[in-house]
């Protein structure tokens, strides 16, 4: 079964500095029927400004990507790290007992970036970060693992049970993914526009895709897609 959830029925806020297309009830935007799927808490296709960020904040008990779409992160953590990082390359942590940390946009144009939070198997787990810088030829018309459990064979390792891949499409290239039983995926049309087992998806749109044995992803433009991949 696919579920379409078009962007324009997420939750939306712009602060000036920051514009946020909620894809889980999140800050302002409270929808107690679309907390989470599956082990996927938190969804946010974020754009900050020039010369502005999230200040230094807390987190616990969450393990937290960051996709970088357009512009450039730098990340600052109490932990001591320290890094800048660009589109197609991936920010990580698991927050266990309790980080704290920035993210600038330190640079003159917009940073877009997919922020993705994943509840971690167990609480108190060990802290842990890191990046990975991925290349464009990585990804392109081929999926890419950007993110696995630690049983997993991507560069990026978190503790949770998951897989995310990506890939960037040109026009009428088709790519297929195989679903084991009792394993869901998020779909999220990150640029361009896609086909996903026949339904049409449009930039920032996104698909629930449970009780399917495979998906088909074919793009009809240039067309940028990121998937996790989860059990039920």
């Amino acid at each position: 079964m696919l579920k379409k959830l078009p962007k324009e029925n997420m939750g939306k806020s712009d602060l000036g500095w920051l514009e946020s297309r909620f894809h889980f009830s999140f800050a302002e935007y409270r929808n107690p029927k679309n907390v989470h799927f599956g082990v996927l808490r938190v969804l946010n296709d974020d754009i900050v400004k020039p010369k502005t960020g999230f200040e230094m904040h807390p987190h616990e008990n969450m393990e937290i990507i960051s996709y970088i779409v357009d512009g450039e992160i730098t990340h600052k953590d109490s932990m001591g790290n320290s890094e800048t990082l660009k589109r197609g390359e991936v920010q990580y942590l698991s927050a266990g007992d309790g980080i704290y940390h920035s993210e600038k946009n330190e640079g003159t144009i917009n940073l877009r970036l997919l922020q993705i939070w994943i509840f971690p198997p167990q609480k108190g787990l060990p802290r842990l970060y890191g990046s990975h810088r991925y290349k464009f030829e990585d990804r392109d018309n081929k999926l890419l693992n950007i993110v696995s459990s630690q049983e997993g064979n991507s560069s990026i390792k978190i503790y949770q049970d998951i897989n995310i891949y990506v890939s960037e499409l040109d026009i009428n290239k088709t790519l297929e993914y195989r679903i084991e039983q009792n394993r869901q995926i998020y779909f999220v049309q990150v640029e361009g526009k896609s086909t996903l087992n026949n339904i049409e998806l449009d930039f920032g749109d996104a698909c629930e895709v449970t009780n399917e044995s495979k998906i088909e992803i074919k793009a009809l433009e240039k067309s940028h897609i990121l998937f996790i991949e989860m059990k039920k």
